[in-house]
């Protein structure tokens, strides 16, 4: 919670610069995506390091995940927008950043809403799991809605870094699923389902 708590306070004290509202409003995204690639990197540190104990944090630093994108959602609605609705929703139709950071909420709803041991029981490890992969198309769509928020102003470096980062976790899980070793080797095809995303 640092952040946002020293982001709160930076409000207050007037440190967010000239316009503090996109300064609060990008700060939130920012920490949105930095906490999207922290729970995306658990499992390749996770194996590679040798560090099981690691995978207890995932569900958590999931939900701060959806806790930013939120914070990050109210900001652009309270200072962008005003909460008028019918302004948000004409925005979401227009501008096509904002629709695929609104589709990317909805998908951590979604996983926010199951991610407690409950769901698990209900809806099936299996199910569970295959929806949980949806933080696959989360990450996607929140560098292209990152990408096209930078693309005004044609600066694309940091969103290179991002996407760098998260192909790089992304690819580690692909190769991991399709080596040729897999069906045979622990953690491969044979592998028993676990209660976590991936």
């Amino acid at each position: 919670m640092l952040p946002f708590a020293w982001l709160v306070w930076a409000a207050f004290a007037n440190q967010l610069g000239a316009n503090p509202a996109e300064a609060l409003i990008r700060s939130l995204g920012d920490w949105t995506l930095r906490f999207l690639v922290i729970v995306l990197a658990i499992s390749p540190l996770r194996v590679i390091g040798g560090w099981p104990a690691l995978a207890r944090w995932r569900r958590m630093l999931g939900l701060y995940v959806f806790f930013y994108a939120c914070m990050h959602l109210l900001a652009y609605a309270w200072f962008d927008m005003e909460f008028d609705v019918a302004g948000i929703l004409a925005d979401i139709v227009k501008r096509p950043f904002i629709l695929v950071g609104f589709l990317a909420w909805l998908m951590l709803v979604a996983l926010a809403a199951t991610s407690f041991n409950r769901a698990i029981r209900t809806l099936g490890a299996q199910v569970w799991q295959r929806l949980h992969r949806l933080v696959y198309a989360v990450a996607g769509l929140a560098v292209l809605h990152f990408f096209w928020m930078r693309s005004g102003k044609n600066d694309f470096a940091e969103v290179a870094v991002y996407a760098a980062i998260l192909a790089a976790l992304l690819g580690w899980r692909l190769w991991r699923r399709f080596r040729p070793a897999a069906a045979g080797a622990p953690g491969g095809a044979g592998r028993q389902p676990s209660h976590g995303n991936g």
